[in-house]
């Protein structure tokens, strides 16, 4: 059952299961807050189960143009049109967050990588990514790194 992300009254809901739990709701809530004030578009997200096809796309894609593979269990993710751009993210229990950025018109390709507070850099991405900090009201300090989309999906 999809979930509105209430960025002013923030909840764990979904999320309860991870060890950064406040942190991660924080995160999701601080991308919902951007598509709201940026495109005035209302983000929601599904338990990751009920879309397989968003998580397997990101995974996917991942493994394809970096070979890297989450260990961390997916617990929500949603994909959605906005102002030209495909947007896929997943929220996984460790408190990472991917969001893949794909333009219609293939001009803009990117993957997004985001850290929870709290969390430390998985193994899977530790060797591969400097993550710069970026300070939220929402989610505390968050760590983040992309890199761009080569292949065609």
């Amino acid at each position: 059952m999809p979930y509105i992300v209430d960025f002013e009254n923030v909840s764990t809901a979904g999320l309860e299961s991870s060890p950064v739990a406040e942190a991660l709701a924080g995160l999701r809530a601080n991308e919902a807050r951007y598509y709201r004030n940026k495109y005035d578009h209302v983000f929601t997200v599904s338990p990751a189960s009920e879309v397989p096809e968003v998580v397997e796309r990101v995974s996917r894609i991942l493994r394809d143009e970096r070979d890297i593979v989450i260990g961390a269990r997916p617990l929500e993710a949603t994909a959605f049109d906005v102002d030209g751009l495909q947007m896929a993210y997943v929220f996984y229990e460790s408190g990472l967050s991917i969001n893949v950025m794909y333009s219609i018109d293939g001009a803009k390709r990117a993957v997004g990588l985001k850290l929870a507070e709290g969390m430390e850099i998985p193994e899977e991405l530790a060797p591969r990514f400097k993550f710069a900090r970026q300070k939220s009201k929402l989610a505390g300090v968050i760590r983040g790194s992309f890199f761009v989309i080569k292949g065609e999906y």
